[in-house]
Order: structure tokens, then C-alpha cells, then sequence
């Protein structure tokens, strides 16, 4: 049995209007057409599609169930063709994004050539939002998305969560704390602890660990690049607490020790957000599926 779009599209139109005529006229056919059509598919099916001689037109057992199934597959068949008339207008646009962090450049970068490849005419640009108001920024549309850890509630911004990680205690081989099997809060008093150069509130070893236990270390020193940091690790010349996924190439290095933060681990989210109206957009949702599958590679080794 041979059916087409059409086959559908005339059942259920001739159902909705309980006539051929009327039928036709939403179809923008002769009523002479649509009855060949009809008469050629109950050729084809070998039985009646319509009780005869009733008013209004009533379908017949097979009829209903031709119907069931134009029921079912119109309405996929029209989003598809919304999908594709959206992915057509969204081949070219603009993608500014802020980051509220420093590491996020080691799984951004992948992500960004992946995404010039499939949507070329994409404006894309990257922005450090450490050194800006990033979320008022992506409501006064400077700029249309933004990573963050931190969601926060607010009216026509969707925070859409990209993947979980784990901040982890890096050290020289040589430092005292290498011996333990996890550190804690009290171990960082006498350390010199080694953070990218951003506010307290921002960094996971401070919000997560030494604010609510109110510990100090002995001194910070803030370095802007994930190299120098460790560098100067490997050189016994500090400590630092730095996301999983930063950490990957130096595991099992014999100049590292990297630990977990606590006994339990800490784990932290990873957000992305974007202005509501945006989000559906088909170069977004692409950004944001790529978002979430490379972070995972990296995260893996």
C-alpha cells in the first residue's frame, strides 16, 4: 500500500469538515480531484474509507484508523519543516560569551572549533567576564551567553547546566600534604595558596571550603595562567585547588600529588546561561549539546 503526505492530509481534512466539498475547499483542490483521490486509496487498501451515503461524512473502521495514524505523523511532519525553516534563518547570527572563569578556555576552545565548522557564519567572540558584569551584560544583550558556576534567579535568563565537576588539591610530590589520602580546611593555615586572579566569592576553594570554615592559608598569590600555576606547583612554591578537568595531563606526573578536597570530594556545576528567547535557537542548542559532550573527553583523559 502506497501512501502519501497527501493521503493524511485529506483524510483528516475530510473528517474536520464532515463533507467533500467543503474538504476540497481547505485543501484548494476540485471536489472532483479529491474524490479520485480517495476513490484510488480505497483501490489501494482493497476497503471503504467512509461510510456512504451519511451526513455529515463518516469515516469507517479503516478510516479511523488511517486517521489515528495521519493524526500522529502530521503534526511531526510540520514540526520538522518548523525545525528546518528555523535552522535555515538561524545559519547566521551572533555568539558573544562571557566566562566567569579562568580554566573554562581548556574545554571552550575544542568546543568553538567544533562549532565554527558546522555554523560558519556565526559571529563568534569570547569575553572574560571576571573582568565585567557578565550576567547584566546578557540582559542588556552585550553579550548572549555566559559560563558561570554560580545560577542565579533572574527574569528572562535560563541557566542551562552544562556538566559537574570536581575541584581537586594539586601539590609538589614533595609537600607534607602529598601523604594524606584527601585534605581539608585546617591544611591550607600554612600554605601558600596559588588562585586564578578573581574575587573569593568566585573561587571553589574559598566558597566551598576555606569561607565556611573560616580558615586563611598563610598567604594567595594569584597567577592569571593555568601553566604558570602549575609551574610553580611542580616547584613546591605553592598549593592550589583547580577543576578536574585542568589537572588531566599531569596525573600519575611524578612531580604532582593531587588529592580530593575533603573526604566526600567536592563536586560543582557548570552553567551556561543564555537569554530565555534564545536558548531554542538551533546554533545555540547545537553550542550547548557541544558544550556538554567535550568537557566529558577531557574529563577522561
Amino acid at each position: 500500500m502506497y501512501l502519501e503526505l497527501r493521503h493524511f492530509r485529506s483524510i483528516k481534512a475530510i473528517h474536520e469538515a464532515g463533507g467533500l466539498a467543503r474538504a476540497a475547499d481547505q485543501l484548494n483542490m476540485t471536489q472532483s480531484a479529491l474524490s479520485h483521490q480517495i476513490k484510488g486509496l480505497e483501490d489501494q487498501a482493497g476497503v471503504e474509507l467512509f461510510v456512504r451515503r451519511s451526513k455529515p461524512l463518516k469515516l469507517s473502521a479503516a478510516g479511523l484508523r488511517l486517521l489515528r495514524v495521519a493524526e500522529r505523523i502530521l503534526p511531526e511532519v510540520d514540526a520538522l519543516g518548523e525545525e528546518f525553516r528555523a535552522l535555515k534563518a538561524g545559519k547566521s547570527g551572533r555568539l558573544h560569551i562571557a566566562i566567569e572563569c579562568h580554566a573554562c578556555f581548556d574545554w571552550l576552545l575544542p568546543v568553538l572549533e567544533a562549532f565554527r565548522h558546522a555554523w560558519p557564519d556565526i559571529d563568534v567572540d569570547i569575553r572574560p567576564g571576571f573582568a565585567f558584569g557578565a550576567l547584566p551584560a546578557l540582559a542588556r544583550e552585550e553579550v548572549d551567553l555566559v559560563i558561570s558556576s554560580d545560577p542565579e534567579d533572574l527574569p528572562g535568563v535560563s541557566f542551562q547546566p552544562l556538566f559537574d565537576y570536581a575541584p581537586v588539591f594539586i601539590a609538589s610530590a614533595q609537600n607534607p600534604l602529598a601523604a594524606k589520602p584527601f585534605v581539608e580546611a585546617e591544611d591550607f593555615r600554612d600554605q601558600l595558596l596559588i588562585t586564578y586572579p578573581m574575587e573569593r566569592a568566585r573561587l571553589d576553594v574559598f566558597s566551598e571550603l576555606l569561607t565556611p570554615a573560616k580558615v586563611e592559608p598563610r598567604a594567595v598569590r594569584q597567577v592569571e595562567l593555568t601553566a604558570v600555576i602549575l609551574m610553580l606547583v611542580a616547584s613546591d612554591r605553592g598549593v592550589a585547588v583547580l577543576p578536574d578537568w585542568v589537572v588531566r595531563e599531569v596525573r600519575g606526573h611524578a612531580d604532582f600529588a593531587i588529592r580530593p578536597v575533603t573526604a566526600k570530594g567536592l563536586s560543582k556545576r557548570l552553567y551556561a546561561a543564555v537569554r530565555e528567547e534564545d536558548a531554542t535557537k538551533p546554533y545555540m542548542a547545537h553550542f550547548l549539546r557541544l558544550g556538554r559532550s567535550e568537557p566529558v573527553k577531557l574529563q577522561r583523559g
